[in-house]
C-alpha cells in the first residue's frame, strides 16, 4: 500500500474514532492530526478539510469496491450500498445529519443520481420528466436512509430496500386520475 494510502487511512480511522467520543461539528482538523499523531500539514496535504475526508472515506471504503463487482440491476447495487450503510450505519448516522457546503449528503446525492436514473428509466414511462423523478427519489432515498439507520431496531437492509422498491413501484404504477 502506498505511503499516501497509509496517511490517508490513518486520518480516517482518527475521525472515526473522534466521531465515537463527539460531534462532528466539534471535531476540528487538529483534533484529528493529534488523535493519529500527524501535523496539519500533512492532513492538507491529503484533504481540503474534515468533509473531503469523510467523503473519501465512503468512496475509499464502497464506491471503489463496488466499481470491482457486476450488478445485474441498479436494485443490486441498491442492495449493496444499503447492506454497507448498515453495517457501517452509527459512523453513517452521524456523517448524514451534517447539512451544509461540502457535506456528506451532497456529495452521495450526487453519487446515488445515476443509480436510481438506471431503476427508474426501466419503470418511469414519461422520459421528459425523469430528471424530476431522479432527484425526487434520490431526497427521499437520503431521508429514508437517514431515518432507517437511525432507529433503535433498524429493519435489516433486505427489509428496507424491499420498502424502497415497493415506493417506487406504486409511484411508477400511478393511475391519470391521480
Amino acid at each position: 500500500m502506498p505511503d499516501s494510502n497509509i496517511t490517508k487511512r490513518s486520518l480516517a480511522s482518527a475521525l472515526k474514532e473522534l466521531m465515537e467520543e463527539m460531534p462532528f461539528a466539534k471535531i476540528t482538523v487538529a483534533d484529528i492530526c493529534e488523535k493519529c499523531g500527524m501535523n496539519r500539514k500533512s492532513f492538507y496535504y491529503h484533504f481540503r478539510d474534515k468533509y473531503d475526508l469523510v467523503n473519501w472515506i465512503y468512496d475509499t471504503e464502497f464506491i471503489s469496491v463496488a466499481r470491482s463487482r457486476q450488478y445485474a440491476s441498479g436494485w443490486d447495487r441498491i442492495a449493496d450500498l444499503c447492506a454497507y450503510f448498515y453495517e457501517n450505519r452509527r459512523f453513517y448516522c452521524k456523517v448524514l445529519a451534517i447539512q451544509g457546503q461540502n457535506s456528506f449528503s451532497d456529495h452521495f446525492r450526487e453519487l446515488i443520481a445515476p443509480v436510481l436514473e438506471e431503476v427508474l428509466r426501466d419503470i418511469l414511462p414519461e422520459k421528459d420528466v425523469l430528471e424530476f423523478h431522479i432527484n425526487f427519489f434520490s431526497d427521499a432515498f437520503i431521508c429514508a436512509l437517514e431515518r432507517w439507520l437511525r432507529s433503535k431496531n433498524s429493519m435489516p437492509p433486505e427489509e428496507f430496500i424491499a420498502l424502497l422498491r415497493s415506493c417506487i413501484q406504486i409511484a411508477a404504477a400511478r393511475s391519470p386520475d391521480f
